[in-house]
């Protein structure tokens, strides 16, 4: 599930090609609608595709995270970044420039909380006195999953290496970069001591589309194995090219050919 509080109007100034949406449709808040979505379901993973995180207080972030996990009997995992659209913070009133500061501070600081040790914190005198405090419940989970989104660079593998679980290659990443970046974590979890083998790392399909115009669900499942073989554990494919005339309704009529598809694509 993406994230986007507020948009302003430059969404022409998308790094990544096409901007999805106009500045006015709807984003619904993720981890809202992971709440819900918890209630009426069991076995179903949420991830947060890409949360941005430098927006929200940690203190904030920890406790609604960690009571979705609980609700949802361990059901989450965050994957978090650095946000594009100076307005966006604004808004919040939140350094854009300081952003990739942000985005590490925020999720040391859940780490700690989501520990169940104090976080050292300011007072709230204005003196500049220093307090501990605490943030209950923990997430279900002995270690609540964390993606970074970007790519591979020298701050990002410290994010992974040192705060995450999984890497969320940026929008537009080719199979080698996916060999290349996986290599690179898997080499730099190894020396940290950290297990390269429980490194999960997200990949998507290039939809391939039928004369009709329609997403050919064989063709482009039939990339995944070159995904797999790049180092991916996680196929993701957005939803909204498959739903009839954009429509959420129809949702439940494309749901059992994609997995079809995606099963026979993985024999």
């Amino acid at each position: 599930m993406s994230d986007h509080v507020v948009l302003g109007p430059h969404t022409d100034r998308y790094p990544w090609g096409t901007f999805p949406t106009a500045p006015t449709a709807d984003w619904l808040e993720p981890l809202t609608v992971m709440a819900a979505l918890a209630a009426v379901t069991e076995r179903i993973r949420f991830l947060t595709g890409i949360l941005v995180a430098p927006l929200r207080p940690a203190a904030l972030l920890a406790k609604t995270v960690a009571t979705i996990d609980v609700l949802s009997e361990g059901r989450v995992d965050l994957g978090v970044g650095v946000g594009w659209q100076p307005e966006e913070f604004g808004a919040l009133g939140v350094s854009f420039a300081d952003r990739g500061a942000l985005l590490d501070r925020t999720i040391a600081d859940c780490r700690t909380l989501w520990s169940g040790e104090p976080l050292d914190v300011d007072d709230g005198s204005g003196t500049g006195e220093r307090t501990e405090v605490w943030c209950a419940p923990v997430p279900s989970q002995p270690r609540l999953p964390v993606w970074f989104s970007g790519t591979p660079g020298r701050r990002n593998l410290q994010r992974i290496v040192e705060l995450g679980d999984g890497w969320i290659p940026i929008m537009g990443a080719t199979v080698d970069d996916l060999v290349a970046g996986t290599s690179a974590l898997r080499s730099a979890l190894s020396l940290a001591g950290r297990d390269p083998d429980a490194l999960e790392v997200r990949a998507s399909p290039t939809l391939v589309r039928n004369g009709a115009g329609s997403v050919d669900l064989e063709a482009t499942f039939a990339q995944v194995p070159e995904l797999i073989a790049a180092g991916a554990t996680d196929i993701h494919l957005p939803m909204r090219p498959l739903l009839v005339d954009g429509e959420v309704a129809s949702a439940p009529r494309a749901l059992p050919p994609l997995v079809e598809a995606f099963q026979r694509s993985t024999r």
